[in-house]
């Protein structure tokens, strides 16, 4: 019964002392590294403030992490105070030789994370890192005006690991849910409304400095990227790319910036970006179909492709066929289907033995019952079209226009008009021409029908030109197609008849024989 009473004993003084030892400020770490926050290098101090009644554990994902450099607790204030701040004088104010140490102080400022949602939060570090970034910004963009005459030109190699590290602390995060993910939590019936306001994150102006001190440090000239390639390496450019399903438009934005700026700088990177590139791609058509980065991806991919090399690489080719050109198959093409058809034109402006290919893509993913992709479809097949050359387009030419004769015929006369309007390009017009042995009997039918049977006026009188063009174009293909028509008409009504006349004579014999009181059973 006593050693029970002992062991309790010190089971509550134990307890007791880390209580204590909770409420009291942390003390600095007398350790310091290259980077912060997390992302390795000086060890992490929590910063007790009134509000809590325990100091929370360093690797908290939620606790500031405030290197002791940067931050130091006034013995004259008790622990419910916030911390004092250590002032940390400008770059130009000290010599030459003391820059990378104040450097990478700024930097580990720079890695402490803090709650931004909250502006009554740690208001003075919070202004004491955006003073810091502002500066590193002027710095790293010109370090001769920022630093003055004497600064080096370029950054030291420990400095450009802190400073990326830094980057990374701030930047690297979990994203919130998206708008659809948080709605599907409250209601898993719920439908995703596609006019809903885009997503604001709050802590933007603070991650906006962060984005430029990275894009001025790709950017910079003094940047060598022998030296930078080891720290915007293959696991940096990866960790970018998922940023890129940021649901806010401006971090994209930068995103987009800054990954075509590595793209450009860092050549040996350049193979593997596309690859993985590609390989969201797949993702977002095969898997989830839902990914807020394409557009800003394919404008990146834009640049990229107008760049390349003839004869174009094998690689380039099964991008086009495996990639791009499933990328029309996802619902919600609408959003980025003007970047996807710039990619595609550029394909085919590149090489124009391509036109086959992306036109039977196009056949391939036309939609059946989506009228406004439909519209989508048939402008970037004129553009398409543009670019083909004669060759090319009598391999396709035959379910191509199998495929707008259907259109001619929609009912939805946006689709209508947009086929017909294909008739005011020149350059198509002379493919036509060049081929309307084969053409004029297939639209043939489409155009008469729309002639005779469509609701909407302005079809009606975009019909009329077309086939007053035919007319002009070859009246003796015009009279045989007609000739051709009429006779399929009138062999159709026949066929309708002979099977109006069998119904008759079906009904005659049933009513005959249900007349009678005999009834014949027909095994």
């Amino acid at each position: 019964m006593f050693n029970k009473i002992i062991k309790r004993g010190n089971r509550k003084g134990a307890r007791g002392d880390s209580a204590e030892v909770a409420a009291r400020p942390a003390a600095p770490s007398s350790s310091s590294g290259s980077g912060g926050g997390g992302a390795g290098g000086a060890a992490p101090v929590t910063v007790n403030h009134a509000s809590r009644a325990t100091a929370p554990s360093p690797s908290s994902p939620t606790s500031p992490h405030v290197t002791p450099s940067a931050f130091a607790t006034n013995p004259a204030v008790g622990a419910a105070s916030p911390p004092l701040l250590e002032p940390l004088p400008l770059l130009r104010d000290v010599a030459a030789a003391d820059r990378p140490g104040l450097i990478l102080r700024k930097l580990r400022l720079v890695a402490a994370l803090f709650d931004l949602s909250d502006s009554l939060k740690h208001p003075r570090e919070k202004e004491a890192k955006r003073q810091a970034l502002l500066e590193l910004v002027d710095y790293v963009q010109a370090p001769a005006q920022a630093a003055g005459a004497n600064a080096p030109t370029r950054l030291p190699d420990h400095v450009q690991e802190a400073l990326v590290l830094a980057i990374s602390a701030n930047i690297f995060r979990p994203l919130p849910p998206a708008l659809h993910e948080s709605a599907a939590a409250i209601d898993p019936g719920a439908a995703p409304d596609d006019d809903e306001e885009p997503y604001l994150d709050p802590s933007w102006p603070h991650l906006q400095l962060v984005y430029e001190l990275l894009l001025r440090y790709v950017v910079s000239p003094d940047t060598d990227t022998k030296v930078a390639k080891r720290y915007v390496d293959h696991a940096f450019v990866l960790r970018i790319l998922d940023l890129f399903d940021s649901e806010d438009p401006r971090e994209r934005e930068y995103l987009k910036t800054v990954l075509h700026r590595i793209y450009g700088k860092f050549m040996v990177h350049r193979p593997f970006i596309r690859k993985a590139i590609n390989n969201v791609f797949y993702r977002f058509i095969f898997e989830t179909q839902r990914y807020n980065g394409i557009g800003e991806l394919l404008e990146i991919l834009g640049s990229i492709i107008n760049g390349f090399a003839l004869p174009m690489k094998e690689e380039h080719k099964l991008f086009l066929a495996r990639a791009l050109i499933p990328l029309h198959k996802p619902k919600s093409v609408v959003i980025y289907h003007q970047q996807l058809s710039y990619c595609i034109v550029e394909f085919v402006e590149k090489d124009y033995k391509l036109a086959d290919t992306v036109i039977r893509g196009l056949l391939k993913y036309w939609p059946v019952t989506n009228c406004q992709k439909e519209v989508l479809f048939l402008g970037e097949l004129e553009e398409v079209l543009e670019a083909t050359q004669p060759a090319e387009f009598q391999r396709c030419m035959v379910p191509l226009f199998k495929q707008i004769a259907r259109c001619l015929n929609s009912s939805h006369f946006q689709v209508a008009e947009r086929a017909l309007f294909l008739w005011n390009n020149d350059h198509i017009v002379s493919l036509i021409a060049q081929n309307r042995g084969v053409i004029f009997p297939i639209i043939f039918e489409a155009l008469e029908r729309n002639i005779h049977s469509h609701w909407n006026q302005a079809v009606h009188g975009l019909t009329a030109n077309v086939r007053k063009m035919f007319l002009d174009m070859d009246s003796e293909l015009f009279e045989e197609c007609q000739q051709q028509y009429m006779d399929k008409q009138a062999k159709a009504k026949e066929m309708q008849e002979q099977r109006e006349s069998a119904w008759r004579q079906l009904e005659a014999v049933v009513a005959a024989k249900a007349a009678g009181d005999d009834m014949v059973l027909v095994n």
